[in-house]
């Protein structure tokens, strides 16, 4: 029994001493670019909370005019009046939009084209994750609806301003869960079945084939495009599940901050010479293997024109 208390005791105190080194060591790639930004103009969507309030925060510190782009715009104005203290930057500015309703983003594009004669970074930053059944105001299974159709709509009514301010870029926030997820054109609403957690991955699959498609359908005009897997953060995006909030606050040493888990989308919005490399998918701030369904050109191409006819573009 004493034997058992002190490997216990000893396990704690090599725990206790290991942690800064582990936090280390799950916290990823960082971005290293030195890249200021005056005078760009910039979107970031959800960035009202979590990664996307880190990345905006960033980018406003770069001298960039940053567009906090959320539904919830109370937390947004909130948000951006942190993001001015702390940058001195008082252009930070926040729009209302709803990705759950394409009046919503229609009516966030046609605002920001009258206000902003450029626009040089997209980051499409907002989502939603396991969350119950439930449909967007359009009929759409919210995550697919929400993390897919809502950025494909708001990336398709933005496009011509990212080409005319080129170079100019695109980033698409994925995850690593998409190796799990598959798009089921007979059932991408759904109806016939539904799974909360796999609903996620295929709606993060589908960032990466509309990632991979964007980026064919861009040569040549200057605006390049990337997706991203942030890591294992601890955010909002948890709410939904009670038994991945219980296991993030388990494994703590090994989830990212939100400061953290905002490198690598600030690595494919700032880094120069990644131009080549347009269409591929990052993780800790370099590329990362893609699941054989990722790298699918013909889904790729299908999920486009599918997406094209559900949005009526």
């Amino acid at each position: 029994m004493i034997g058992i208390f002190v490997l216990l005791t000893s396990f704690l105190s090599f725990l206790y001493m290991a942690f800064p080194y582990i936090r280390k060591y799950f916290a990823g790639g960082v971005c290293t670019s030195t890249v200021q930004l005056p005078g760009k103009v910039v979107v970031v969507t959800g960035a009202n909370t979590g990664i996307g309030k880190e990345t905006a925060k960033e980018l406003a510190r770069r001298g960039a005019r940053v567009y906090i782009a959320c539904r919830d715009v109370l937390k947004g104005e909130s948000a951006a009046s942190e993001i001015r203290a702390a940058t001195k930057n008082q252009q930070v500015f926040v729009r209302k939009l709803d990705l759950s309703d394409t009046k919503s983003i229609r009516a966030f594009a046609e605002g920001f084209l009258a206000e902003e004669k450029q626009l040089h970074i997209l980051i499409n930053n907002a989502g939603v994750m396991m969350c119950p059944y439930s449909k967007t105001v359009d009929g759409f299974e919210t995550q697919f609806g929400v993390n897919h159709l809502g950025h494909f709509l708001l990336t398709h009514l933005l496009l011509e301003r990212l080409k005319e301010s080129a170079p100019s870029r695109i980033v698409n926030l994925s995850s690593v869960i998409h190796h799990f997820g598959s798009i089921y054109f007979r059932d991408l609403q759904g109806e016939k079945y539904y799974n909360r957690a796999f609903a996620y991955c295929h709606s993060k699959l589908a960032n990466v084939l509309f990632t991979r498609e964007l980026a064919y359908r861009l040569r040549g005009t200057g605006v390049t495009t990337y997706a991203v897997h942030p890591g294992i953060v601890q955010s909002e995006l948890m709410r939904h599940s009670f038994l991945m909030c219980l296991l993030w606050r388990l494994f703590t040493p090994f989830v990212k901050s939100t400061q953290q888990g905002a490198q690598t989308s600030l690595h494919c919005a700032l880094a120069e010479g990644i131009e080549s490399q347009s269409g591929r998918y990052f993780s800790d701030c370099r590329t990362a293997w893609v699941s054989p369904k990722g790298r699918n050109n013909k889904t790729a191409k299908r999920l486009w024109e599918v997406s094209c006819e559900l949005l009526g573009i």
